[in-house]
């Protein structure tokens, strides 16, 4: 019998032969899930952007990693 999982309610779900991940350990973030991303003009120091691209080929993911660290680190 095929169905739409849609049709059924969470409770009515039998999840009994898919154990429940109690340890997260090693679990890498972005890897399922993706924050929403904005576009935006940025306005940087020349020799800040040439630093991330010189160091990074990912140089807008290396800022916002940086950025994400930073905000992490405060208070």
């Amino acid at each position: 019998m095929i169905f739409n999982m849609k049709q059924k309610e969470d409770k009515d779900i039998d999840f009994s032969d898919i154990p429940e991940i109690l340890d997260w350990t090693g679990v890498a973030r972005g890897k399922l899930y993706r924050p929403v991303k904005r576009h935006l003009t940025l306005r940087l120091d020349a020799d800040v952007l040439e630093w991330f691209k010189r160091k990074h080929s990912k140089y807008q993911t290396a800022i916002n990693t940086a950025l994400r660290h930073y905000i992490n680190t405060q208070n």
